[in-house]
Order: C-alpha cells, then structure tokens, then sequence
C-alpha cells in the first residue's frame, strides 16, 4: 500500500545473482568506530541520537541511510567483502531470501540475545530464525493489521459506529462481505473496502501455511490459499470494492475523497493515511473486525559475519531495541513494537489525536498477540503478486474461475523455476 516503507517483497534471483560474487578481505573501520546500516525511516532518528550519546565512551556509532534497493547494496558489500558494517538491517519483506544464507550473519544467540527472547513476540522471533534455530535478525517492529473505518459513512448506512460494536458485527470474512453488502445498498456511490487484494492478503495472513511448506513443497493450490481468493473474489461478486490497489496513486484520493469506506492495513498504515487525507482527521476509527491477527512487515537487524566487536554490537542492538525504546521509536516514526512491555508505555497508551482520541493500542496491541508463526520461503512474495495480479484482472472483469486457474498455473511454473517442488 500507499507507504514509507514498502513492503512489496523481493525474489530470491537478487541473492542469488550475488551469491557468486568473489569475496575478498573484509574492510571495516579500525578507528573505534561502529557502523550501522539502515534505510529511511528504518530506526528512530531520535533512539540513534541518544545510542550514540549512550555508547560514546566505547565506540563511535555512525548511521548509514541508504536509499534505493538497500537489499541488493547491502548483500553486495557482504559478499565482495568491502565496507561491512557491525550492524545491518534487514527488511521484513526481505528476511525469508536471506535466511538461506546464514553464513553472511551471525548467530545471535551465541552472542546472548536467547537471554532477552521472552520480551519479544514469539512468531516474530522465529520470523527472524533459520530452520534449525540460528537467529539472523533481531525483531525491530512489526505491522499487526486491523480494519480502519470511516464511522460517518457507517452511521449512514445504519451499521454500527463504536470500534467494539463494529469488530461485533465484523468477526469473520463472511460478516465483512455480509456488511458490506448492506452498506453498498445504503450509500450509494462509495464503495464499502478499497480493493479485494486487501482482503486476499490479510486473510492469508490470519493462516498458519502459504504458498511453500517448509519441506519445499508447493501448497499455493490448497484449500487455504483457496479461501482467501474467495474471499477477495467476493468482493468484486458482491460490489463492494473501488478497484483501487494500495500502490496506486489513487488510493490517496479515493482515501481522502471518501470513495470507501474501510481500508485494511498494518498499524504503521495509519500514518499513511494520516499524510494522504490530513482533512479526515477525526473522521477515522480503527477495529479488529475480520482483520485481527494478520502481520504485514516489521524488519531486524543483524551482525554480519565478517563483523568485528560482535559483543559490543549485540549490545547496541539489545539497547536500540529495548522495550522503552521501542516505545519512543512508535512515537517518533510509528514504528510499532516488537516486544509487549512496550504496549503499555504512554507513547503507545496516549489517545491518537487523528482517530478521534481512541487509544488505538487495544486494537494493535491483542491483534499483535493473535498473529501466528508461519513459514516464509524464499519464493512467496514473488508467488503472492501472481494471485494479486489475478484478483486485479477478476476486478475488472476477468472470470474467477479463469482467474484462479491461470493464478495457480503462473505460481507452479515460477516455483519449479525457483527451486520449488
């Protein structure tokens, strides 16, 4: 969607294009000072500051922001072995293609971060770890999903306003589309959710299997991906969407025209909405209805292996990510927090000015807590956006079935192509 970060997600060819470069001896800075790497609104300007204050006495922590593809620029420096820094982050959507390649990081559990697991959630945690257990990345935050609303248009359609009544008469994909239906006849002319595709992949999320099981095998025709497609295809059935994908430029005006009614999205979404349509300030509200429980990004950071200090850089990493600091990233950048003991800190407690003084932490919050762990392979993003370029199709007219069955054809030949059986 419409973001700061973009959490479109990256295949596996960008690694594995590098995964032949020549690796020579490791460049690193010899003068006390420890490099971090990171891209544009990745960390709290605000928490660095004060790391760098905090540490000054043992290094010189310097900040790298790197724009453009941050992924492919940081996998080339640690596979040509020039220019490593102690601390690196990585992406959400681009730690299932880099797990593979645990040899480029360190375990961090050698390194003590197995000592502070019990602060972090437990599906983002392993999120960040191999198969057998190496941790690569260290929580930074993550995106718990829930459906944003506009109460006018739900008092208009005679639907309930409060964010507790709503997540009543929405608990499943079935009253969503129920609702929906209702609201579409009530107001005519706005549609009830923006586009089907939300529905598809917070629905998804909700699951505990995707597109690749964690034997390698391809389950992207299953019952469980299958769901989730009817679901999303109900809503063009039923004429309930705009047809306007969260990438488009469109959605900031549909957003602040009012062209619908419900958007769907991550907690940092808000913000998002917030810089499209500064005028429906107050006119917001957010509920776990049908969308709880699903995550849509969140990143880490890492210690390369070729690093040097890694004792003192899991220290800074433990420090930059502390649950108080966490909770002063969520205030500075609406980086929601990794770890519980932030959610009931102020900076997450206070009122949302924007969303009519609702404390938006009890929807976020118990949203983050439902989220399951679920197996990521490396393919799954690049086979996700071939289901999503369907249901766009389905939009605007194509056959479901048709849909469905050139989705699944198109994701079988990417898989066999990508390594999957």
């Amino acid at each position: 969607m419409v973001s700061r970060r973009n959490i479109l997600g990256v295949g596996a060819a960008a690694l594995a294009a590098c995964a032949g470069c020549s690796r020579g001896a490791a460049t690193q800075a010899t003068d006390g000072e420890m490099r971090l790497w990171c891209w544009p609104g990745g960390l709290s300007d605000k928490v660095l500051a004060a790391a760098k204050e905090h540490f000054a006495g043992q290094a010189r922590l310097t900040v790298k922001i790197i724009d453009g593809d941050y992924k492919q620029q940081m996998v080339s420096a640690l596979d040509q072995g020039h220019d490593i820094p102690a601390i690196a982050g990585i992406k959400g959507e681009d730690i299932a293609s880099l797990l593979p390649r645990a040899d480029r990081f360190t375990d961090l559990n050698t390194l003590g971060a197995a000592d502070v697991r019990g602060d972090y959630l437990p599906w983002k945690w392993q999120q960040g770890s191999t198969i057998d257990g190496q941790l690569i990345g260290f929580p930074i935050d993550i995106g718990p999903n829930a459906m944003f609303y506009r109460p006018g248009l739900f008092k208009k359609a005679g639907l309930p306003t409060a964010p507790a009544a709503v997540s009543e008469a929405i608990p499943d994909w079935p009253a969503f589309l129920e609702v929906g239906s209702r609201f579409v006849k009530a107001v005519p002319g706005v549609a009830f959710v923006a586009s089907g595709t939300q529905v598809f992949s917070v629905c998804l999320g909700q699951g505990t299997k995707r597109f690749v099981d964690e034997g390698n095998h391809f389950i992207g025709d299953e019952a469980h991906i299958r769901r989730a497609w009817d679901f999303a295809v109900g809503v063009s059935r039923k004429g309930l969407g705009a047809a306007i994908q969260s990438d488009n430029p469109k959605w900031g005006s549909g957003i602040a025209q009012g062209k619908f009614a419900v958007d769907l999205g991550a907690a940092w979404h808000a913000l998002d909405i917030e810089q499209a349509a500064p005028a429906t300030r107050t006119a917001w509200r957010v509920a776990a209805a049908s969308a709880a429980g699903a995550n849509s990004g969140g990143s880490f950071l890492a210690i390369p292996a070729a690093a040097t200090r890694k004792d003192l850089a899991m220290t800074v990493i433990k420090w930059l990510l502390s649950p108080a600091n966490q909770a002063a990233a969520f205030g500075d950048v609406c980086l929601f927090p990794s770890t519980p003991a932030a959610y009931g800190m102020p900076a997450l407690t206070a009122p949302d000015a924007f969303f009519g003084n609702q404390r938006t932490i009890d929807v976020f919050g118990p949203s983050a807590q439902k989220v399951h762990h679920v197996y990521e392979a490396p393919a799954d993003a690049a086979l996700a956006d071939l289901y999503l370029k369907q249901l766009i199709l389905v939009e605007a007219g194509k056959d479901p079935k048709a849909g469905w069955h050139d989705a699944v054809a198109a994701a079988q030949a990417m898989a066999v192509r990508l390594g999957v059986n």
